[in-house]
């Protein structure tokens, strides 16, 4: 795997102009090179092949150089390299994926390893649930926000208890973050179980956003 060969072709393609709306749309958080998903998917597939990222062990130091990098686009890099390899990851990446939580984090990235490859992990390997309980008291509040939203793909497959559980563990939470993934969380498994969501949501003292974001495609009690 070779950053130089990535970095030239993101060089030949930035778009300043780009550049400055996607960095605005993330507040200003963090540089880009103003190079789309669409377009960064086309540079990095042939990239991927090249490199034969699927024949071979996850390289977490590649990763983390991808990480470490001022660009936002090598962290988005670094996210489609872990889908590309999610076969090969195990409980044993869960401490790699939280470094990387815990690093520039931004919801962007956050949510996408939450849903992603440590729901995968999670949902393989049901004794990395334990890793779950521990990190959603975590001191680090995307640590958190990802254990509550680590099942948000499960749908019927879904730990009930637990989401719920972590849901009123942080029902009165003060960070937007937390409230935004709880609402979040709560509306997916709504999909699946809407009277599990509305009796929680109604039994349980959560903050506006978290009750507002749940309930917004099944309604109130009173409109069931």
């Amino acid at each position: 795997m070779n950053l130089t060969e990535l970095t030239n072709a993101f060089e030949q393609v930035k778009d300043p102009h780009k550049a400055e709306k996607m960095a605005a749309y993330m507040k200003n958080q963090f540089p880009f090179f103003g190079v789309q998903a669409t377009e960064r998917r086309q540079i990095t597939g042939p990239l991927f092949t090249s490199w034969q990222v699927t024949k071979k062990p996850v390289d977490w130091g590649f990763i983390h150089e991808l990480w470490m990098m001022p660009e936002r686009e090598y962290q988005y890099v670094a996210m489609d390299l872990l889908k590309r390899m999610e076969k090969k990851l195990g409980p044993g990446d869960l401490e790699e994926l939280k470094t990387l939580i815990g690093t520039k984090s931004w919801w962007d990235t956050v949510d996408g390893l939450a849903s992603g490859p440590v729901g995968r992990i999670v949902k393989a390997y049901p004794e990395a649930v334990d890793v779950m309980d521990a990190w959603v008291t975590d001191e680090d509040l995307w640590v958190r926000r990802t254990a509550i939203l680590h099942q948000l793909s499960y749908k019927a497959d879904t730990d009930e208890d637990r989401l719920l559980t972590y849901c009123r563990r942080h029902a009165e939470d003060p960070a937007f973050f937390i409230a935004k993934a709880i609402g979040w969380a709560l509306r997916e498994y709504g999909k699946t179980n809407p009277e599990a969501v509305r009796d929680f949501v109604h039994a349980t003292p959560l903050r506006p956003l978290s009750r507002r974001e749940a309930l917004k495609h099944i309604g109130s009690e009173s409109e069931a």
